[in-house]
Parts: C-alpha cells; sequence; structure tokens
C-alpha cells in the first residue's frame, strides 16, 4: 500500500489531532509544571526523569523548528504538520495496524501491516479508545511514558553493575543518544527497551517468572526482540550451572527461555490463521521491503555508497547508508569495551547484545545506525561507566551534536531513517 493511500487512510480513521488537541498537548508540559512534579519525587527518580523531560524538549523543540521549514525545501512528502513528525517513517504503519488491524490476505511483494509485530499497535488502540483521543497522540503517549520506563531500568541496571555514578552518566548518555528520538515518535522501542531491561533486572534478583513473562511480552514487539531467546537460555544454563538441577531456585530458571518466545508465536499462530501463513511478517518484510541479512551486508552497503559517491550517478548521497558503516565502526568500538567489562556484564545482557549486533549488521535495511544502537544498550552502559572525566565530556558534546544534527533529518521528509 503506498504512503499516499496510507495518509489518506489514516486521516480517514480519525488519526490527524485538531489544533485544540495540539494546544492541549502544549499546554500540558509546561516546564513550571514538570519541575513542580518532579521536585516532590525521590531522588532515585528525580534525576533520571528530569534528564529525560530535558531531552524531549530538545527533540521537540527540533520538530517545531520543522514544521516552519518551507515544503519545497524537502518535496512534497513533507506536510508541515507536527503530527507528521511525529508518525514519520514506521509510525504510519503502527497507526494503520491499531486503525485498520492486518489484512485477511497478502501480496507478498505489496507493502502490508502484516509486516509489523501486533503489540505496539495494540495498545496504541487501547490507549486512544481509553483517552477518547487520536491514535497518533497516544502512541506518542506511550512512547513517552515508555521511554522513561525504559531509561530508569536502564540506569537502575547501570548502577547495580558498575555504581551509582555510571548510573547518572548512563541516563545522560540514553537521554542524549541521537536513537532516542525514537522515545518521541510514534516507535516501538520504548516498549521493546522496557520490557528486555525489566527482563534483566529480573534475571539479577532470580525472579525467573517475571523475566520470563517480560521476555514473552517482548517477543510480541518487533523482530530484534529475538535476541532475547538466546539471552534467555544463557542466563538459564548459566544458573543451572551455578546451582545445578536439584536447586530449586535454579530449576526456576528453565521458566524464562520456556516462556521467552510466546510473544512471537502467539503472533505466528494470529498470522496463520489469518492470512495462511506463520511466516507472512517475515515475507513482507523481505519481499516489499526487501529486508535481507547477510553476513556481508554492511560491505555491499559500503559498495554501493561508494559508487554513489564517486561513480557517475548524480543522485543524492544515501546518508542512511553513511550513518550506517559510522554506526558499525561505534558498534566494533563498543563491543571491545563490553568485553573487557564481561565480568561485570550478566551473560542475559552480553548475549542480548552481540544478538543485536549480528541482527543489525547482517541487515540490508537495518544497519547499525543510532536505533539500533540504542537497542544494544548494556554497551551504552560499559561506555558510560568506563569514560570518564574529560574524555566522557567529549563523548557527551559529540552525542548531543549529533542529536542536534541527525533530529532534523529523521523528523521532516524521508531523508534519514530512525
Amino acid at each position: 500500500m503506498p504512503r499516499g493511500e496510507l495518509d489518506v487512510a489514516i486521516s480517514a480513521g480519525g488519526l490527524e489531532a485538531t489544533p485544540g488537541t495540539l494546544s492541549s498537548v502544549r499546554t500540558a508540559v509546561r516546564p513550571t509544571e514538570w519541575s513542580g512534579r518532579l521536585a516532590t519525587l525521590d531522588a532515585r527518580w528525580r534525576y533520571p526523569l528530569a534528564v529525560y523531560f530535558l531531552s524531549r524538549v530538545l527533540y521537540f523543540g527540533t520538530a517545531l523548528v520543522a514544521t516552519l521549514v518551507p515544503q519545497p525545501l524537502f518535496g512534497h512528502r513533507w506536510n508541515g504538520s507536527l503530527t507528521a513528525a511525529i508518525s514519520n517513517w514506521d509510525g504510519i504503519w503502527y497507526l494503520a495496524t491499531a486503525a485498520h488491524g492486518y489484512p485477511n490476505h497478502i501480496d507478498p511483494f505489496h507493502y502490508s501491516t502484516v509486516g509489523f509485530f501486533p503489540l505496539y499497535a495494540i495498545l496504541i488502540w487501547a490507549l486512544g479508545q481509553a483517552l477518547s483521543v487520536a491514535y497518533v497522540w497516544s502512541g506518542l503517549i506511550l512512547s513517552l511514558a515508555l521511554g522513561a520506563v525504559a531509561t530508569i531500568l536502564i540506569g537502575r541496571l547501570a548502577e547495580q553493575w558498575f555504581g551509582p555514578a555510571a548510573g547518572r552518566r548512563t541516563i545522560a548518555f540514553v537521554c542524549l543518544f541521537p536513537g532516542s528520538i525514537v522515545f518521541s515518535m510514534d516507535y516501538t522501542e520504548g516498549l521493546l527497551l522496557t520490557c528486555v531491561a525489566g527482563a534483566m533486572l529480573a534475571v539479577e534478583h532470580r525472579r525467573w517468572l517475571v523475566a520470563g513473562l517480560l521476555a514473552g511480552v517482548a517477543t510480541a514487539v518487533g523482530p530484534m526482540a529475538v535476541a532475547i531467546l538466546p539471552a534467555s537460555v544463557m542466563a538459564c544454563a548459566r544458573e543451572l550451572r551455578r546451582g545445578g538441577w536439584r536447586d530449586g531456585q535454579a530449576r526456576r530458571s528453565v521458566l524464562m527461555p520456556l516462556l521467552a518466545p510466546l510473544g512471537i508465536v502467539a503472533f505466528g499462530a494470529y498470522l496463520w490463521a489469518r492470512v495462511g501463513s506463520p511466516f507472512a511478517s517475515f515475507t513482507v518484510q523481505r519481499d516489499a521491503w526487501q529486508n535481507h541479512s547477510g553476513p556481508l551486508a554492511q560491505y555491499f552497503q559500503a559498495q554501493r555508497l561508494f559508487e554513489g559517491i564517486f561513480g557517475s550517478g548524480h543522485g543524492p548521497v544515501n546518508l542512511n547508508a553513511i550513518v550506517g558503516l559510522l554506526g558499525a565502526v561505534f558498534l566494533a568500538w563498543g563491543l571491545v569495551h563490553l568485553w573487557r567489562a564481561r565480568d561485570s556484564v550478566p551473560v542475559v545482557a552480553l548475549v542480548w547484545t552481540v544478538g543485536v549486533a549480528v541482527l543489525t549488521v547482517t541487515s540490508d535495511q537495518l544497519p547499525p545506525n543510532p536505533r539500533m544502537l540504542l537497542c544494544a544498550f548494556p554497551l551504552l552502559i560499559v561506555l558510560a561507566a568506563q569514560i570518564e572525566g574529560r574524555a566522557w565530556r567529549r563523548m557527551i558534546y559529540l552525542t548531543s551534536a549529533a542529536l542536534i544534527v541527525l533530529s532534523p533529518l529523521t523528523f521532516i521528509a524521508r531523508v534519514l531513517r530512525p
């Protein structure tokens, strides 16, 4: 389904906000009200929420400035509205899924909502119905709220692994990392990272049922969550090796790998009954979106970029390829630091990070861009823990500059994928 038809469908489904809605949202985030509420919170919550709130102000300031950009500068796809910025890229598909569900048949060579996992869209629909707001706003509310929860949980993990100072640096790093733009859009990462980080915290406290349920919820959010499956197996194996099968607590660790696939298995069963194939989502992503995987994906990305720059073509340079290749370098650098810190990082986090790295470096369409690197958050924790002083300040300045430069290219038009 072309984007133009989707825009019509979304508008017909009531997903565009009225001027009154936009005004009420702006009023609801007045800094004076938020600062007063933050001051009454426990210190453990105050710092992460304050940093997160300030980073969202920066992102939404970028989006509001983007609405003033003249339309001809970015072509017909940009309509100059805040809702267009929030629902850009994959967001429009999650909104379409919330509004219209899945079709009862597929053409694998045409875009379809079948290519997107269901849980986030279900929550968009449920919250939109409960609050009687347009889905574009219920999706944003979910992203903002779950992004805050994910930030707090990631900070708690950093504190447990490396101490309070590392926890505070991690929170700042995550909030200012360019990939966290998806917490300000209709995207799934807030939900995904809340589930995964929550599962890792549950493993820390040997709460295996909770860990398994959170991992199972994560696999209903998106394909990147399959990295939690080998991580769950390794966490269980480590616990059984430590306590032995006769230890009841160690035996309960089996719950995590048993429950972790529930989300993706349920989605596959639904698609089997709905469209005739449990692999329909994978098929649509592969054939319609041309999202292929292979060990040489980054090599081919570099080759295409080289040909685009130095070849005979006169088209624009693919910024996604540039950002992806730079992200691959960052990922390699971060994995070196992660390996050095392997004695301090639990096996579930190590395997999750390696799984995310493998999935993204082997993908044609989803290279190690900032959003994918955000999913590999244990790597960000380790960097925040190991880099201090002047080097830390330089890294924060650099990531903040990248945020300011890259965010407008993501919010407006179709220049840079989040």
